[in-house]
């Protein structure tokens, strides 16, 4: 009988590690093809080892072929790339008005995106707008349910490590009741992940910052929240690190309250301050008078909603209510009540009051710096216990201009030792979304490199 020829011990272990190597060298070159040469080099692997790794992973779908291109000398190389489309991803950006979501493929580029409105700040209605726009967008990318090798979704509030379940969302009533995960997985039966929508602002944002480090990015717009990446990992605290909105600027903010207290947790909420109309920012609303007090603590007169959460049932905290974009379009009003003639009073977003403050408009340059002024003050704190390399700003504020950063580091010198730089993200309002992709393709790629 003849014997089986021996095979050496750990070869399918060494051929799927070598498949790893080179098919994360082609990721890191992407969306650029490269040669069975390129990769030799890049993974220090011989060309036949390299060879047989590109033609295992051609066959398993992960890589593409292009045709040679015509060279002046010798024989032209083949080249590869990602096969993109063999593993798509979808990123949610869920948000109390507007639900994005987008279709991406393995190299990052985008396939599909579809922004939808909701049209009532409900959860019922939300978690249907996130059904609509995932449905659109797959379909517009061409693809079905089960193509679909991962997800991601930003959700406000504060969210679960390890289950997704999100904890607190006041701003969108009954959202902490949905299982969005769960919903998710039935659907897609993929890996399924649910984040706080700050916190994937700030993965986003320390992507594009090199070196270890630590990152405090801010996401602002009508709300604020923040994430803080130390050395490229998330950090959470006891679960609700970044919830910065919820700072209670000095000078009273009436009609607010302390940070909420989420079910079953210690503490209690503090009453605000006396008002200090002189020293307070906020929306036209919080003008109103504060109330009393009962035994409990809480305002007489209000909702359980609106005191719990600082606010008047919106669910915004004292620093939201006091430099949101809402409660900067309110300042810039009430600062042109007093100069009749000015061009602020009938400004209807917060970029307005920016862009009259950059082209020299005197009373709209006071408004950013009293913006400017209760932000840094309001983070300052937080510079001081953690000494980050850098404050990276996001959101529709992001669009702001060097009119609020140079304001925002001017403030920052003189409440900190050393003020970290401070920048405005170039992603914008599609920040929380970038983080949420990217989640999503390290996801597929965790997966990928121990499978391929």
């Amino acid at each position: 009988m003849r014997m089986q020829e021996e095979r050496p011990p750990g070869t399918p272990v060494l051929r799927r590690m070598n498949r790893a190597a080179v098919l994360d060298a082609v990721r890191r070159q992407a969306p650029e093809p490269v040669r069975v040469a390129e990769l030799a080099r890049l993974t220090e692997l011989t060309r036949p080892t390299v060879a047989q790794a590109v033609e295992d992973l051609l066959a398993g779908g992960w890589l593409r072929q292009h045709a040679p291109q015509p060279a002046a000398v010798g024989r032209p190389a083949t080249r590869f790339t990602l096969n993109g489309r063999a593993t798509p991803v979808l990123g949610l950006d869920v948000g109390p008005h507007t639900v994005v979501a987008a279709v991406a493929d393995l190299a990052a580029g985008g396939l599909a995106e579809i922004r939808r409105p909701v049209g009532h700040g409900d959860a019922r209605h939300l978690l249907q707008a996130v059904d609509e726009a995932a449905q659109e967008a797959l379909a517009i990318a061409g693809l079905t349910t089960d193509q679909v090798k991962a997800v991601t979704a930003a959700t406000p509030g504060i969210v679960e490590a390890g289950t997704g379940r999100v904890l607190f969302a006041p701003s969108v009533p009954g959202w902490s009741e949905i299982d969005l995960a769960g919903r998710l997985r039935d659907r897609f039966r993929c890996a399924v992940t649910v984040e706080n929508d700050a916190d994937l602002a700030a993965l986003a944002a320390a992507r594009r910052h090199t070196g270890a480090g630590t990152l405090l990015a801010v996401q602002w717009g009508e709300r604020l929240g923040a994430g803080v990446v130390i050395d490229g990992r998330l950090h959470r605290g006891a679960g609700q690190a970044g919830e910065i909105g919820f700072i209670r600027p000095s000078g009273a903010l009436p009609g607010t309250l302390g940070p909420p207290r989420l079910p079953g947790t210690p503490g209690s909420i503090d009453p605000p301050r006396p008002p200090d109309a002189a020293n307070s920012i906020g929306s036209a609303r919080d003008s109103e008078t504060v109330g009393r007090f009962g035994s409990d603590g809480l305002l007489e007169g209000r909702s359980d909603a609106g005191a719990a959460t600082g606010g008047d049932g919106d669910g915004r905290g004292p620093l939201e209510r006091a430099i949101g974009a809402e409660a900067i379009v309110g300042l810039a009003r009430r600062h042109a009540a007093a100069q009749p003639g000015s061009g602020l009073a009938a400004l209807t977003d917060a970029a307005a009051v920016f862009t009259a403050a950059a082209s020299g408009d005197a009373l709209a340059a006071e408004v950013v710096d009293q913006v400017a002024a209760v932000f840094a003050e309001a983070v300052a704190p937080a510079v001081l216990v953690l000494s980050p390399h850098a404050i990276v700003i996001g959101g529709g504020i992001a669009r702001a201009g060097t009119v609020l950063l140079e304001a925002i580091v001017r403030h920052l010198e003189g409440l900190t030792l050393t003020a970290p730089r401070v920048e405005l993200s170039e992603l914008a309002e599609g920040t929380v979304l970038t983080g949420a992709i990217q989640m999503a393709l390290d996801e597929v790629w965790r997966h990928a490199l121990a499978t391929c």
